[in-house]
């Protein structure tokens, strides 16, 4: 039985596609995506736990094992998924049936003597020796011999339950949701009256085309045998509008396909975007730019695929016919070679598509790669010269192309010898038809301009062979490129679309107080501790609550549940949102992050970036109350002026200023600030704490801050410490207490009771 392999669609894929893999090897098919959220992948990828978690949650038995590689050989269950070089997962492949629980070998021989079967889903199907696999795998030195980590799997009965789809979990098979060609088909079917007017334009194109040959027999055989200029004249003309007709068919046919192919385009990318600004922000959390990006130009490819590909190869298989039927009335047993030639053409071709697949790939996951360390270059260019780092981070920018470089090698070479077999195949079937109608000529049975008629008509049949060659390359290419993009299509989006077509805000929202209850949260990642604990809170309507706390107490994470950017594991937070509810609280609500983006634009499309023409009363308003609207004044083009990336540079004390001008400008019924200050000196932010406080009336307030000046007028502060809450109270009241906030404020020079 050929063990199944499949190719991790990025970075952060290898331990979902192994368990893929080996789900397939015993009967079943599921979709990535779905394992990687039961593996809860992280930041950082998954560990070994979230494998088995993952594994169990579609009815495997796991166990988790460091062992010899000579144990794991001869005691082990296999297929089993191991850690491979510190920082990757592979399947280690089974040699003989699907083995069961407790089964042994009497030598590692049975097992494929000195070799071991890998699938690894990042380079494909390896076969390495003992000393290879161990030199990878075997990293630990336990009792003088060396042991590796592996997690054996063996399904159970509710892996092959008939109860439920795919062994009774909730998990979809392989395509089951996402892009299909019936999808993209959509696309084209949009514009079916210009692809009809494509199509009409084809049959004129080949009508002309189709005359061609029998008029340039006509010249030899009747113009040049009979020496007759005038016929040879009246035929030359009649070639000559026929030529004209055919190029303006394919010039207005061109532009045709322009409109078709950019609208397309358009519409792709379009509807990509659309789904990506619906995903939930965790999703943001564990995905590469770099992969994000690639995805994109993976749309581009299946745009070509589509009105390019697709298109000019349902025009040239009606050419194939026409001039197949032609071909076959002059002479059957060129025809029969030139079919025969043909069919070993395209099967050289198919014989490459497989490790084509593996370099595309492998060419994927480094593009991805090289984005990323690009937009690290640039962003992080004043960390990298402070750092003396230039050197070290060039270089690491530089592997990656020389490993771009080794890989386009790869495939030029592929490319040789696939274009040299073709060729060979190709020209050898022209030669061999030339000789059988050059034969066919002086044996009597084909006439000088038959033979010229023929070799025009073989001249139009070799295109559409190759163009349905070039088709299954690539659809190929189309192919890869969908499975990285359902990757994205087949998550749930944060809110449903009923949310965009505006609804009321739920009555729940007319009670501006905030109530949580029995709050935990831990972050994706297997054997993750929690980050919020137990967490019961009420936050009064129009009050200001402080959240303080040591780093890595949790303010930050409480106050993003608040937001809601992770979906709540465990507890409740009301107001409870009705259905598409997301959108519409956070439309109530102002906020200033930490890590709070300004975008390449003006100052004033950066404070009101939810509008398209900001409203001047509210943004003199924000900035007023931001205390930065001396600033802005004193610069040439006040409020116009271009800041971010591709703009004038700002201060971080800026920056902070321009969020919180932001904030105010949205006028919500709820503020979340998490360390909005922190960046100000000391009279900046006087004066805005002062400009605040007004603005704070009648509104529900979060500030997280270490801060005593931002924090001490507070309603109630609520103190933090390892995701529980230790202290609540006023300023007051807690330095009274002498406990944990006391610790936090007493080295600060303005505590004052």
């Amino acid at each position: 039985m050929k063990f199944p392999h499949y190719r991790q669609l990025d970075a952060m894929d290898c331990g979902p596609t192994c368990l893929r893999m080996v789900a397939k090897y015993y009967g079943q098919s599921y979709a990535v995506q779905p394992l990687r959220a039961a593996a809860e992948i992280g930041k950082e990828g998954v560990n070994l736990l979230g494998i088995a978690q993952a594994a169990e949650s579609i009815g495997f038995k796991t166990l988790g094992v460091k062992v010899t590689l000579k144990k794991l050989l001869e005691e082990a269950p296999l297929p089993c998924i191991v850690h491979w070089g510190q920082n990757h997962f592979v399947v280690v492949q089974p040699q003989s049936p699907a083995p069961r629980w407790g089964r042994f070998f009497s030598s590692s021989s049975e097992r494929g003597g000195q070799e071991v079967a890998v699938a690894d889903p990042a380079s494909g199907m390896i076969t390495y020796t003992y000393e290879e696999f161990e030199s990878k795998w075997a990293t630990t030195v336990v009792d003088n011999e060396k042991v590796g980590i592996a997690l054996l799997l063996e399904p159970t009965p509710q892996f092959y339950s008939p109860l439920a789809p795919n062994g009774g979990t909730n998990i979809p098979p392989l395509g089951a949701r996402g892009l299909g060609l019936q999808y993209l088909l959509g696309y084209l079917w949009k514009y079916k009256q210009l692809v009809a007017q494509l199509g009409l334009g084809l049959i004129v194109g080949s009508m002309l085309q189709l005359v061609l040959p029998f008029l340039t027999q006509s010249v030899v055989d009747v113009g040049i045998q009979t020496r007759n200029l005038h016929f040879i004249t009246l035929v030359l003309g009649a070639q000559i509008m026929l030529f004209v007709g055919r190029v303006s068919v394919d010039f207005i046919r061109s532009w045709v396909l322009l409109h078709i192919s950019t609208r397309i385009n358009l519409s792709i990318l379009s509807d990509f975007l659309t789904k990506l600004l619906n995903l939930p922000l965790s999703f943001f959390d564990t995905k590469l730019t770099g992969d994000i990006l690639q995805r994109i130009g993976d749309h581009h490819r299946i745009e070509q695929f589509l009105t390019g590909t697709s298109l000019h190869t349902l025009f040239s298989l009606f050419n194939l016919l026409v001039f197949s039927i032609v071909l076959a009335y002059y002479n059957l047993t060129i025809f029969g070679v030139f079919l025969a030639g043909s069919i070993l053409y395209a099967l050289w071709v198919v014989l490459f598509l497989r490790y084509r697949r593996q370099l595309d790939q492998k060419r994927f996951a480094l593009a991805s790669q090289n984005q990323s360390s690009l937009i690290q270059l640039i962003t992080g260019v004043q960390e990298i010269k402070l750092n003396n780092a230039e050197h070290l981070k060039r270089w690491e920018w530089e592997n990656l192309q020389v490993r771009q470089f080794r890989l386009s090698m790869k495939g030029l070479a592929v490319g040789q010898y696939q274009q040299a077999g073709a060729l060979f195949l190709n020209e050898g079937k022209n030669m061999t038809i030339t000789f059988l109608a050059a034969m066919a000529v002086v044996n009597g049975q084909l006439t000088l301009g038959g033979m010229m008629a023929l070799q025009y008509i073989i001249g139009q049949l070799n295109s559409p062979v190759e163009q349905l060659v070039q088709f299954m390359q690539q659809w190929q290419d189309a192919q890869m490129s969908l499975e990285r993009l359902n990757e994205i299509h087949e998550l749930e989006d944060e809110s449903p679309a009923i949310f965009n077509k505006g609804i009321l805000i739920p009555a729940s929202l007319t009670q501006k107080s905030i109530v949580i209850k029995d709050l935990t949260f831990t972050y994706p990642g297997a054997g993750n501790e929690p980050v919020l604990k137990n967490i019961n809170l009420h936050i009064p309507e129009g009050k200001v609550t402080a959240i303080v706390g040591s780093s890595g107490s949790g303010k930050t994470t409480l106050l993003k549940l608040l937001l809601r950017f992770y979906p709540l594991q465990k507890g409740e937070i009301s107001p409870v949102l009705g259905e598409g509810g997301v959108r519409q609280w956070r439309s109530q609500c102002g906020t200033v992050l930490q890590d709070g983006f300004i975008f390449s634009d003006t100052i004033a499309n950066n404070i009101a970036v939810s509008e398209e023409v900001p409203n001047i009363q509210k943004l003199l308003h924000a900035v007023k109350v931001a205390n930065i609207q001396s600033f802005i004044e004193e610069l040439p083009l006040g409020y116009n002026t271009k800041i971010g990336a591709e703009g004038n540079g700002i201060s971080q004390g800026q920056k902070q200023r321009l969020l919180i001008a932001r904030a105010v400008y949205k006028n919500p019924d709820y503020l979340f600030f998490d360390e909005a200050t922190n960046a100000l000196d000391a009279n900046n932010e006087r004066a805005i704490m002062q400009n605040l406080e007004s603005f704070f009336q009648n509104r529900t307030v979060v500030v997280v801050a270490h801060r005593l000046s931002t924090v001490k007028n507070a309603a109630q502060i609520v103190v933090l410490e390892k995701g529980e809450i230790v202290e609540i109270g006023t300023h007051i009241e807690l330095v009274q207490r002498r406990g944990k906030y006391y610790e936090l404020v007493s080295n600060q020079l303005e505590l004052a009771v």
